[in-house]
């Protein structure tokens, strides 16, 4: 493309991306809700994250059949319009067997027989590819499908070769906004936690709950690892009741009636550091990394308790520890070379 072609489609884009007060917009169809209360609407995307073995899959795949049924299954509510009835389930982990497996739960779970493939359900398994041809398959499946409304990505870690690259986290984050917006179906993405603490993984998983509609948290509760929990850890609609679900005999989820979250408030799980505003981590940060200082952990520990003092946030070496991991994956902090050092530039 010449440099003139080039400056006329920016110019193109420029005109096209304009907008006024007397504009009408429809308001985005909202297909998927829990308790009433939206979390998928078409023409965004949302994301479960768990650690492993929390039970993501079996969750998600209550999600996608409740909306091959454009019913009710487990608390997920689906009603998609006649046009956008179409769902695109893509594996990136599982070998074909497996996949087959998660697909027989999903129309058991929606209450279709077995003997016949759903018209409206396409499943691909992508294990063996590299990201780009990923992107790539996915992206042609999306443009091609008529009456395509939902499309499940297992596991957007997958669709990157550094799970904490800027670069390539913009580019996978802004590739479903476009998929999204222009082909106006929704997304459903699936991604680890980290081990140490509740966050989504990597750089991706900041990028995530940034952009998503809705976050799900898929936890095993701590007083029954038999029974996982869902929750909203971001939402922008009204929070919904959380629920919990178990493996029946069938090897299907179902849910726990009656079950009390009360008995886990005092033992929160969750890192409660995002409370505070970008602004008081930047100040903190700045006041201990003046012109390109660096530390070793040891005097970081030090230097972030000093820090965080000065915005009244006094903690001990256990929050430390935690404060030091969840910085670490926001990357406001980076390690280069054994040493740490602010990262001015991050996206928060």
């Amino acid at each position: 493309m010449t440099e003139q072609a080039k400056n006329q489609e920016i110019a193109f884009l420029w005109q096209k991306s304009r907008l006024t007060l007397t504009d009408e917009y429809a308001i985005a169809p909202e297909i998927l809700k829990v308790h009433s209360s939206p979390i998928g609407t078409l023409g965004n995307f949302s994301a479960s994250i768990g650690k492993a073995k929390s039970k993501k899959t079996f969750n998600v795949s209550a999600i996608v059949a409740a909306t091959l049924k454009n019913g009710t299954v487990l608390q997920y509510e689906a009603e998609l319009p006649e046009s956008k009835r179409k769902i695109l389930y893509v594996d990136t982990e599982q070998s074909p067997y497996h996949c087959l497996k998660v697909m027989r739960r999903i129309v058991s779970m929606a209450q279709f027989p077995l003997d016949k493939h759903p018209e409206n359900l396409q499943f691909l398994a992508l294990r063996k590819y590299t990201p780009e041809i990923r992107i790539a398959i996915i992206e042609t499946a999306i443009y091609n499908t008529e009456g395509l409304g939902l499309v499940i990505i297992d596991g957007i870690r997958d669709m990157v070769y550094d799970i904490n690259s800027p670069s390539e986290s913009t580019k996978i984050i802004s590739k479903l906004m476009q998929w999204t917006d222009e082909r106006q179906i929704h997304i459903h993405t699936i991604l680890h936690q980290n081990k140490a603490d509740e966050n989504a993984r990597g750089h991706i998983g900041t990028e995530l709950n940034n952009k998503a509609e809705t976050v799900l948290e898929v936890a095993k509760d701590k007083l029954d690892s038999n029974i996982s929990t869902v929750q909203a850890i971001h939402i922008r609609a009204v929070d919904f009741q959380p629920f919990a679900f178990r493996i029946n005999e069938d090897a299907l989820p179902e849910l726990v009636e009656g079950f009390s979250f009360d008995k886990n408030k005092s033992e929160s799980h969750f890192f409660d550091y995002s409370e505070l505003t970008e602004e008081q981590h930047r100040h903190a940060l700045e006041v201990i990394f003046p012109e390109s200082e660096q530390y070793g952990y040891g005097d970081l520990m030090k230097a972030l308790k000093r820090g965080y003092a000065t915005i009244g946030c006094v903690y001990g070496e256990n929050k430390l520890g935690k404060l030091k991991t969840y910085l670490e994956n926001k990357r406001m902090i980076v390690k280069d070379a054994k040493k740490y050092k602010f990262n001015s530039e991050c996206i928060y």
